[in-house]
């Protein structure tokens, strides 16, 4: 596990040249910021997560699959990642920033991710704001 990496991940890559293609400018894992978000657009009040999907249990995705072995350390280990995932976009949400999670798979097709940040980063925030 030492090996995994914790910043300048290949999918949060493709995020922020897309991000920094359309023009945005930003900030990166922002630590006062709840959950450490991946990107941070201080101008407009958004941040984006960037999730590995078995890491954090994306669901229905096939990355998403659940260990064979040692399931008495990796399922809990899993479930306190996506609790976590949860509290920090509702604690992001009640500080009046609009967070938007990009997962894993959806780098794979970088045109539809395009269009669907370009959706988020254009539109108002809203108060009820929290991504997919």
């Amino acid at each position: 596990m030492r090996r995994i990496r914790k910043v300048d991940t290949k999918p949060e890559l493709v995020v922020r040249r897309l991000v920094h293609a359309m023009g945005f400018r930003y900030r990166l894992h922002c630590s006062s910021l709840p959950g450490t978000p991946d990107i941070v657009l201080p101008r407009h009040r958004k941040v984006i997560a960037v999730h590995g999907c078995f890491w954090h249990q994306h669901e229905g995705c096939k990355l998403a699959r659940r260990p064979k072995s040692r399931l008495d350390y990796w399922l809990p280990k899993l479930a306190r990642n996506v609790e976590r995932d949860h509290a920090a976009r509702i604690a992001l949400a009640e500080a009046g920033w609009a967070s938007f999670t990009v997962w894993e798979c959806q780098t794979r097709n970088v045109d539809a991710l395009e269009k669907i940040l370009r959706q988020f980063l254009a539109r108002q925030p809203s108060a009820r704001d929290e991504g997919t």
